[in-house]
């Protein structure tokens, strides 16, 4: 299990063109199912003339929640390839929707394979790719006199310290820490109990 990912930063648009037919690509980074299903809505509803609207999505950082759907297409060529393009990057937390404007010309299985695949590698090849770490969240709880401890684990360790509050002489520290690091954060801070 790995404590890092691939992913895009922003949105990003690709082009293909075969026969007369317009393949517009979108990657957008997404977290949930319910951002998928919205971003899906919206380019159904943006471009309602268009033939079909398909799309690949993964999610999580172990890469096990994905989906790829035809639209209409014939079985497998095109939320395949476009998935295909998504593993081939390694990315995840990514969505890809590809419209297509039918030219009036078929183009055969390979050919929409081809096409849905190259629509979607420009769409990633536009996008800009970054690591990002699975973080874990830690929350604390100690007397005000430990505060002194506590702080030193934190500047030794550098989590993101998400918030702290304060009753009475109670302290309350929710940190953020790489996956990997989080035991051992969690280790040094029950010893100062």
């Amino acid at each position: 299990m790995t404590d890092e990912f691939k992913t895009i930063k922003e949105t990003s648009e690709g082009y293909y063109t075969e026969k007369r037919s317009k393949f517009l690509a979108f990657a957008h980074p997404v977290s949930t199912i319910d951002e998928v299903k919205d971003i899906i809505a919206g380019y159904r509803k943006k471009y309602y003339d268009a033939r079909h609207v398909c799309y690949a999505y993964m999610l999580g950082a172990e890469r096990q929640e994905f989906r790829a759907n035809d639209d209409g297409e014939p079985s497998s060529t095109a939320g395949k390839p476009i998935l295909g393009q998504i593993n081939s990057n390694e990315l995840t937390n990514i969505l890809i929707v590809v419209v297509r404007y039918y030219g009036g010309v078929n183009l055969g299985t390979s050919g929409l394979i081809v096409a849905y695949r190259e629509a979607a590698a420009d769409a990633i090849a536009h996008a800009s790719i970054e690591t990002r770490q699975v973080e874990e969240i830690i929350k604390y709880s100690f007397s005000y006199p430990q505060m002194n401890d506590v702080m030193r684990i934190v500047k030794d360790m550098n989590p993101r310290v998400i918030d702290q509050t304060y009753e009475g002489t109670t302290c309350t520290i929710v940190l953020s820490i790489r996956k990997g690091e989080a035991d051992q954060l969690r280790e040094r801070l029950s010893k100062l109990l």
